[in-house]
């Protein structure tokens, strides 16, 4: 089964053109979603989950019309937003339960409920409130929401956001884990992210579709391109003028840059080792068509 995007566009009424002919198709396993914020990341996962409607366009789930038949998607779709409330004083057992009823979860509810916290590492804690967990806990709780019904499509908007680095790292290996069986869409703006999980990825910037395809595909394109050095402040002011600068970063106290050119730049500029970051940068430039 694939998610299959055709000319997808969306402007809101302030004029705001959040989508602009967007193409994209997504099949089984972890699919990365990247752009800045105001990219138009959030706006395209909340027309695939149902929750708004596009101008023009197309989405299908296999052969299921995802705009013309909502409630039959929703049937299929696991989703976790970027944010989410619930109710503080209810236990993680108690209000996963509830939401396994409003999906409409009956034959075999009681076992669903408990093998999943039991998979999101829950199970210790399924009688505490939520108003008492961690930020960890509390998106380990929204992943096992979104896997009640065993959906064939997750989407997870900005997930690792305010997670301490082992938090992070379990919520990885977890996602990996579902991306085996099922369309996962991982949207965020953190780089680090889409290389640790995802063999295929796309970069959005202000409504467009800039780049998709494997990672690796996307770093042996630049790879010889981007050139690197370390200098001082004021250096980097005049260097600014005379370079296309992708990134800066401090190293040691001291600003290094990265810039992107098809030979050496001379001065100095020694050839970095691409990563992801760097085909970001060059393409949200604009460097790479």
């Amino acid at each position: 089964m694939q998610l299959i995007i055709k000319q997808l566009s969306k402007t809101y009424s302030n004029g705001v053109k959040a989508l602009s002919d967007v193409n994209l198709t997504i099949s089984k396993g972890m699919f990365g979603l990247l752009g800045p914020n105001g990219a138009g990341k959030s706006t395209l996962m909340r027309t695939i989950s149902t929750l708004q409607d596009v101008d023009s366009g197309t989405i299908f789930l296999g052969d299921l019309d995802v705009i013309n038949n909502k409630h039959e998607v929703r049937k299929l779709l696991g989703y976790l937003p970027q944010e989410f409330g619930v109710y503080p004083k209810v236990t993680a057992y108690d209000m996963l339960d509830h939401i396994a009823v409003l999906k409409g979860i009956q034959t075999g509810r009681k076992e669903a409920v408990e093998g999943l916290l039991q998979r999101v590492n829950l199970w210790d804690v399924r009688k505490k409130a939520l108003g008492g967990f961690s930020g960890g806990m509390k998106q380990r709780f929204g992943i096992a929401q979104a896997l009640l019904g065993e959906p064939k499509l997750i989407i997870v908007d900005e997930p690792t956001a305010g997670l301490d680095p082992g938090e992070r790292n379990r919520f990885y290996n977890l996602l990996s884990e579902i991306g085996e069986h099922v369309i996962v869409i991982l949207s965020t703006h953190i780089v680090d992210d889409v290389k640790e999980l995802c063999s295929q990825m796309a970069i959005i910037d202000k409504g467009r579709v800039l780049y998709a395809g494997a990672p690796d595909a996307a770093l042996s394109s630049i790879k010889g391109k981007i050139w690197e050095k370390s200098m001082t402040k004021q250096e980097l002011k005049e260097y600014d003028n005379q370079f296309p600068i992708i990134s800066t970063r401090m190293v040691s106290g001291q600003p290094k840059i990265h810039v992107y050119s098809n030979s050496t730049p001379g001065n100095n500029f020694q050839e970095a080792e691409v990563d992801l970051e760097d085909v970001f940068f060059t393409h949200i430039k604009g460097l790479i068509n």
